[in-house]
């Protein structure tokens, strides 16, 4: 099957609106909308009972009330937590939203997104499974199909495998020699690099190779700007009107 493509905005939300709401939640997908994004990314893992939710770390402790590892509690646990206080007094009470539950925000805003699989240790097929079958399963077949991406090769190897038809973004936080082979093997639509990362050299390779390129995490209007000048199709943002407004200019 041919690699699946899709059309790339300039400017995705990450986690939301992370910059000015608690990341990973209907809250912030909600500010980032307000705030002009048709895209957002969040990041998606399982509870200890197989249930998918959002959250980007291993632990709890960062983003919630609650404390250590995420798959030790069962969803119904975990939805017990405040996910907003941390980021200010008016996001109390703010919870880690089922995947499902997020799904069904998106279709009814029609927001695109970027779906990050973000297994804890040691649960990268439960997780890409688990969570696969529940996208193709809630996802409204009428709307454009998402980008499913992750660091772990294991989670794309088996989304190349048991979705082929829903694109596939391979992440890095380094620039690996052998970044070419990684993305033909997993026959990703697109390659998304850290900012550190991202030189003129490697967005000219990557762009050479046929592949969509986006950048993360970029808050910066300035090297928002520049980094679309060399090429890049897209940026992260947690501060989606503000890079939003620089793109456009």
């Amino acid at each position: 099957m041919p690699i699946p493509s899709l059309s790339l905005p300039r400017v995705i939300g990450h986690r939301g609106a992370a910059e000015a709401a608690p990341e990973n939640t209907l809250a912030s997908f909600r500010e980032a909308k307000r705030q002009g994004a048709g895209w957002v990314e969040f990041d998606a893992k399982l509870s200890a009972d197989d249930r998918a939710f959002l959250l980007h770390d291993d632990n709890l402790d960062r983003t919630s009330n609650g404390k250590g590892p995420a798959r030790a509690l069962t969803y119904d646990e975990l939805r017990q937590l405040d996910a907003g206080s941390w980021k200010a007094g008016a996001f109390a009470g703010e919870k880690m939203p089922l995947l499902a539950d997020a799904l069904k925000f998106f279709a009814q805003e029609d927001l695109q997104f970027n779906l990050e699989l973000k297994p804890c240790p040691g649960r990268a097929r439960d997780t890409a499974n688990i969570i696969l079958d529940e996208v193709k399963h809630l996802w409204p077949a009428a709307k454009p199909k998402p980008l499913i991406s992750s660091f772990v090769l294991e989670c794309l190897e088996i989304a190349r495998d048991r979705a082929p038809d829903y694109p596939r973004g391979l992440l890095f936080e380094e620039h690996p020699a052998n970044w070419l082979d990684l993305a033909r093997n997993l026959k990703v639509a697109t390659v998304n690099i850290w900012d550190r990362d991202a030189l003129p050299e490697w967005i000219t390779e990557i762009k050479a190779e046929g592949y969509g390129l986006l950048v993360y995490t970029v808050n910066d209007a300035a090297r928002a700007r520049q980094l679309i000048d060399w090429g890049v199709d897209g940026v992260f943002t947690d501060a989606p009107a503000r890079i939003l407004a620089a793109v456009a200019q």
